[in-house]
């Protein structure tokens, strides 16, 4: 993509992330936040986590979004039986009688695991490579899988029954955690409508691989003042217990504080997030409207929290 200038391709950008809304809306009734929050992650080449009970449309919404992307989509439905090989591939005795690596689902642009925390964490693990390297290792020798490359995984509620919690490993190697709520009135009836009729929707594709990767590239160039950098980081350090950046909120209610790469993706998110509102450099809101969906998961309540009913999301608020 040819432009004179990156405040052109800013603008550009900004016509893009419009017209996929505009596409996504189509089939999504409501969840504009989330929907906002998956697109951030897509641009900043991070990995996305929905939570939510089962019907809030998270899986419509990932199939919606690879549509809109056109990318190449694999699906894996998460299931206590599944196996790391099910996910990455396995070497099978060919014709010829030598070994040749048959590549799983994870080879795609897109991937969605499907209620992830349905199998035990053996086969979550098989997801951290990939996750962070963009690669697989089989068998000792590494196989690329592939640029754009995103995993967007759906999590039900770990109150739920046959779910096992994802390691904080894995966690951490999500950019967002992102809740889904329940639809309003109006937005719940505007689904049962679309979804109870004859009514057949089309969905357009809006951007390619290569565009995808320029405007990633893009997002990265967006420069950022010193301040908005420093807020950053030391809103990941007010989150660390018992440390000198510790926050009291932190000190009283939090176990374990949010990692570096927690600070990497507040300023990687509120890059994108300036730019898709057209701003060409983000500023302390932009780390702000970003902060939840990149701490919620990364920090862990410690007993008197639980006792006091002091949520996640209290805590975050306190420390922003």
């Amino acid at each position: 993509m040819q432009f004179k200038n990156d405040v052109e391709a800013v603008n550009a950008f900004v016509d893009k992330y419009k017209q996929l809304n505009a596409e996504i809306g189509k089939v999504i009734v409501g969840q504009h936040e989330v929907i906002e929050s998956v697109l951030i992650s897509v641009f900043s080449r991070g990995h996305c986590l929905l939570v939510g009970v089962p019907g809030l449309a998270k899986t419509l919404l990932v199939n919606t979004i690879a549509d809109t992307l056109g990318l190449s989509f694999n699906r894996i439905q998460f299931t206590p039986d599944l196996m790391p090989s099910d996910i990455i591939g396995s070497e099978i005795l060919n014709e010829s009688r030598q070994f040749v690596f048959v590549k799983g689902p994870l080879f795609a642009n897109i991937i969605l695991a499907d209620e992830i925390n349905r199998t035990p964490p053996k086969t979550q693990a098989a997801l951290l490579e990939a996750m962070q390297e963009r690669a697989v290792t089989a068998a000792g020798k590494r196989y690329e899988i592939g640029n754009p490359f995103f995993v967007l995984a759906t999590q039900n509620p770990i109150e739920q029954e046959g779910t096992y919690p994802l390691p904080e490993a894995q966690l951490d190697r999500f950019m967002f955690n992102i809740w889904l709520n329940y639809p309003k009135y109006e937005e719940e009836l505007q689904v049962v409508k679309n979804t109870t009729s004859d009514k057949k929707i089309t969905i357009n594709k809006i951007l390619s691989a290569e565009e995808i990767v320029f405007f990633q590239d893009l997002v990265r160039k967006i420069p950022v003042t010193d301040n908005v950098m420093e807020y950053a980081v030391k809103l990941v350090g007010k989150t660390r217990p018992a440390t000198i950046t510790a926050a009291d909120a932190a000190n009283k209610y939090l176990s374990w504080g949010a990692g570096p790469r927690a600070s990497q993706y507040l300023v990687l998110g509120a890059k994108c997030h300036a730019a898709i509102k057209g701003k060409y450099s983000p500023d302390i809101d932009d780390v702000k409207s970003v902060a939840l969906s990149v701490l919620r998961h990364r920090i862990v309540r410690n007993y008197k929290a639980e006792a006091e009913g002091i949520s996640v999301e209290k805590i975050i608020d306190q420390l922003a």
